[in-house]
This record gives structure tokens, C-alpha cells and sequence, in this order.
């Protein structure tokens, strides 16, 4: 904090900020919509209220499994709003909530054995998120083991990963990652 704000300094190579300063390349148009429509309207649980490709989108349709994900100490989805997925999914769910914040607790892999995890009571969407982890059992470690075993129960047969990449009758136009995503919007 102090070399950063204070001295202006660059911070030392730590692979949260490399995360961290990974931008999308968005197109501006599709950008808005998106805040707009998500963000301050919250249309996206309003059912036909918002719209991709002229088709009305209603959650309460959907029936697929869904695995939600929130980070105890998130700034940027505050726990309270990844749980409320849970009060429009009408399908089967399960909700678990991550020690940490926005990238730490998500990123944080089985095999640094940092961190934990809380899981509810089976099939228990309480409407507030603090019935929820009142009631909610921490478990120790990372939660991408819940994760994998929860995929484990919804996936198909496992296939051995393909030795080569791409269809051979698309050749690659240029290396990876493309030229497009070095792209600046314009200004315009």
C-alpha cells in the first residue's frame, strides 16, 4: 500500500495481481447493455424483462442443475448477491460459500490445502444468506473437491483429452491468443 499509493511504485510480481489486471475485451455496446440490464435494473431475474437475440429470458424455466459459488469476503459479488441465485434457480441447486475474497478463495487449489469452505443443509435455501450460514457446516480446504464431486454426479463418461487441438480442416490464422484480443476500442 504504502510503495503503491503512496511512492507510486510497482507492486512485486504476485499472481493475484497478474489475475487481477487481466481485462476483457468487451465491445462498448454489449458492455452497457450488459451493466444496465444486470447491474442497475437487475433485469435478469425479472422474468421476459431482459432480452438476448429477441428471446425473452426467464430463469424460472430452467431446469438444469446449477453449482453457485460465492466468496465470503467478496467486494465485487458480495456473498448476499450470489446467494440470492438461489432464491430464482428453481431447479436442482447447490450453494457453497469460500473463505476470502474475490479471487483468492476461488483460485486457491485443493492441493494447498488453504482456506475452507461452507456447505448447507441439503436442499435448504433459507430466503437470507445469513439463515443460510448460520446453518451452513465449514469445512476445511479448498472447495473445488465439493465442486468435483458434485460435476462427478452430472457429467457423462469420461473420454481421454484429445492428443491434438482444433479440427484439422480449420487451420490457425495466427498464434494464440489472436490478434484481436490486443485490439483498443475506439474512442469514437
Amino acid at each position: 500500500m504504502v510503495g503503491n499509493y503512496l511512492k507510486g511504485e510497482s507492486p512485486p510480481p504476485f499472481d493475484l495481481l497478474y489475475w487481477n489486471s487481466d481485462s476483457t475485451n468487451l465491445p462498448g455496446p454489449f458492455y452497457a447493455w450488459y451493466l444496465r440490464n444486470t447491474y442497475l435494473e437487475n433485469k435478469l431475474v425479472q422474468p421476459g424483462a431482459a432480452k438476448v437475440c429477441g428471446e425473452k429470458i426467464d430463469l424460472n424455466l430452467l431446469d438444469m442443475p446449477v453449482y453457485v459459488y460465492g466468496s465470503r469476503e467478496d467486494h465485487i459479488v458480495p456473498i448476499g448477491g450470489a446467494y440470492a441465485t438461489t432464491q430464482y434457480w428453481k431447479g436442482p441447486k447447490r450453494f457453497v460459500m469460500g473463505a476470502s475474497g474475490h479471487i483468492a478463495g476461488v483460485i486457491n487449489p485443493p492441493q494447498a490445502n488453504k482456506r475452507s469452505h461452507w456447505i448447507g443443509k441439503k436442499d435448504s435455501f433459507p430466503e437470507s444468506v445469513e439463515s443460510w450460514i448460520s446453518n451452513a457446516e465449514e469445512k476445511p480446504g479448498s472447495w473445488w473437491s465439493d465442486w468435483s464431486e458434485w460435476l462427478k454426479g452430472h457429467a457423462g463418461k469420461q473420454i481421454a483429452a484429445p492428443k491434438d487441438y482444433g479440427r484439422a480442416e480449420y487451420k490457425a490464422l495466427e498464434p494464440a491468443p489472436g490478434s484481436y484480443v490486443k485490439v483498443r476500442a475506439s474512442t469514437n
